[in-house]
């Protein structure tokens, strides 16, 4: 998509194509766009130092048509209700891909949790939750960690949550802790969701065996992802994260990076590679490249130099539109975000299935519902977008804006009925 200041515009574009695809009235596509609900809060801290300071939060709700509305919650300076906004939209279209009883949502404040003791956190994550909890809870919208917020962070909100209503609800939010209510195979949902559609696609494109592999982003999701990779026989090639990169054509040897990262906190420090700068990733001669950081990470001038036959966007919006249209004259084949990194959430919508029925499910369990549904949502954009000869994104796009489409109207007619 877009760098994070245009991102609900990015977004908009590419929902109004989808929209032209399948041919709406005005009405219904104005009820597919807009927003459902914006909450604007103000947070207030008091410091270690015992100053007071207030910051922006925001939690939005694009869609509930199909189920109660589902996003994370970030912690980052640079939070703003466009891009909540975007995200949140982002969210009505990946739960809708996969075929999930939710909706879409996304929250934030506006803060640089580096600059924060753990004091700190937990009492603007509480005065967060306190501020938006009117418009949560099980059947409302359920929240989940985003970018630097964790499972402490939830089990924070779930505590604070059970405080204002005066009971505990654990289905309020998702990506807790284990010990309070989160479900097993979380950690690794979405590197396992995006190595589930790379395993179709390759199978798809005619990828060789041992097709290399280069990872933009050495986070949770992309260390996971390097090694379900390599246990599948793809041969990750390079590596990088925010402080350098590492490439070996020969492929790395995953464990020994992973134990080094662990170690030192940067990949650099492995010693049978060469030292490339983070932004050569994209240079690397590879059949399969993996954004896994920031958004808007591949504009146009990257994606001029990928040599990569696929991408699959594990991060959220890594492609610009201008970066996403070059790929495409390119030929290249773009597994996007809204499918790629949907097992994240796939997994979320299980923990809050599990809540609300006060089950445990195993996490072999987990594993086969979270292929089940990886698989069955990347065939049927493959196919979607085969028939209508549209790039995956815009497949995706049809397929997703369609069903959230047909909620609206079928929840329409049930009000109509009932007034009758």
């Amino acid at each position: 998509m877009a760098a994070p200041h245009d991102l609900h515009h990015a977004v908009l574009c590419e929902l109004d194509r989808a929209l032209d695809a399948l041919d709406l009235d005005e009405d219904l596509r104005g009820a597919v766009r807009d927003l459902e609900r914006v909450v604007v809060v103000q947070v207030p801290y008091v410091s270690d130092e015992g100053r007071f300071h207030q910051l922006a939060g925001y939690r939005i709700q694009h869609s509930t048509a199909r189920g109660p509305a589902k996003g994370g919650i970030r912690f980052h300076p640079a939070v703003t209700r466009e891009e909540v906004a975007g995200l949140a939209t982002l969210m009505s279209v990946k739960t809708a891909l996969l075929n999930l009883p939710l909706g879409g949502g996304k929250g934030g404040v506006a803060c640089d949790p580096r600059t924060l003791s753990d004091r700190e956190q937990e009492q603007i994550m509480r005065s967060y939750t306190r501020a938006i909890a009117p418009v949560i809870g099980p059947d409302l919208d359920v929240p989940a960690p985003d970018v630097n917020t964790t499972e402490r962070h939830m089990d924070w909100l779930a505590d604070e949550y059970a405080e204002v209503v005066g009971r505990q609800v654990p289905a309020v939010v998702t990506g807790k802790s284990l010990a309070n209510g989160g479900s097993a195979g979380r950690d690794t949902a979405t590197a396992t969701g995006c190595r589930h559609t790379i395993v179709r696609a390759a199978q798809h494109l005619g990828l060789p065996a041992g097709a290399r592999v280069a990872i933009q982003g050495f986070g949770n999701a992309g260390a996971h992802l390097a090694h379900l990779l390599a246990h599948d026989g793809f041969r990750v090639v390079a590596v990088s994260d925010s402080r350098g990169a590492v490439y070996n054509p020969r492929g790395l040897r995953i464990p020994e990076l992973l134990a080094d990262k662990m170690t030192t906190g940067v990949v650099t420090s492995y010693d049978d590679a060469e030292v490339i700068d983070p932004d050569e990733l994209v240079d690397v001669d590879c059949e399969v490249l993996v954004p896994a950081a920031l958004e808007g990470a591949i504009g146009a001038r990257e994606a001029e130099r990928v040599r990569a036959r696929l991408v699959a966007e594990a991060a959220n919006g890594p492609c610009t539109a201008e970066g996403d249209a070059v790929l495409a004259d390119r030929g290249v084949t773009v597994i996007p975000d809204v499918l790629a990194s949907a097992g994240g959430v796939t997994v979320s919508c299980f923990e809050w299935q599990q809540n609300r029925a006060g089950e445990r499910w195993t996490e072999r369990d987990v594993a086969a519902r979270l292929e089940e549904r990886m698989r069955a949502a990347f065939d049927a954009t493959w196919d979607l977008a085969t028939e209508r000869a549209l790039p995956l994104r815009r497949g995706a796009l049809v397929l997703g804006v369609g069903r959230i489409a047909d909620a609206i109207q079928a929840r329409a007619r049930e009000d109509l009925n009932l007034s009758a």
